[in-house]
């Protein structure tokens, strides 16, 4: 059930976000959305278990998550954040187009909570681009800009 915050933005818990994007575990790497402002940002929240599926590969004896699971994370983040921009009655896929100038600075591991930061940069039709940030405890540790597809089901 979501709930207000103070400031007024939304908080989006896990139920919700598989009523409004088709991933599940082991792929779900959003845990809950906060401040969440339509056509504008939202900050996913991603607690980072030892429990993991990829820890099990990536590394042995030293775990660290993929760096391209962490942009999976940031666009599952824009997702929801398209899809409450948009509204929820009609069934929407989002798809990768584009990751540019993704920098991954620090590695993140097990214990971590992961806040994503994403923030729409343009909408042409059903193209968005966006930015995101992967930050603990206020540590930037991965950025990217990119861009998806809106295709509705």
């Amino acid at each position: 059930m979501d709930t207000e915050v103070q400031d007024g933005t939304r908080v989006i818990e896990v139920d919700e976000i598989m009523q409004m994007i088709p991933h599940r575990y082991p792929f779900l790497l959003v845990d809950r959305v906060v401040d969440v402002i339509p056509n504008l940002r939202a900050v996913g929240i991603k607690n980072v278990s030892v429990n993991e599926p990829f820890f099990q590969g990536h590394f042995p004896g030293h775990p660290i998550m993929p760096g391209v699971l962490i942009v999976e994370a940031m666009a599952q983040t824009s997702a929801v954040l398209v899809i409450e921009t948009r509204g929820k009655s009609a069934y929407s896929l989002v798809y990768f187009m584009t990751i540019d100038q993704a920098r991954f600075r620090k590695p993140i591991t097990p214990g971590d909570t992961v806040k994503i930061h994403v923030e729409k940069q343009r909408r042409r039709g059903n193209v968005w681009k966006f930015y995101g940030e992967a930050r603990v405890d206020g540590s930037l540790m991965a950025e990217a800009t990119y861009s998806a597809m809106i295709v509705d089901q």
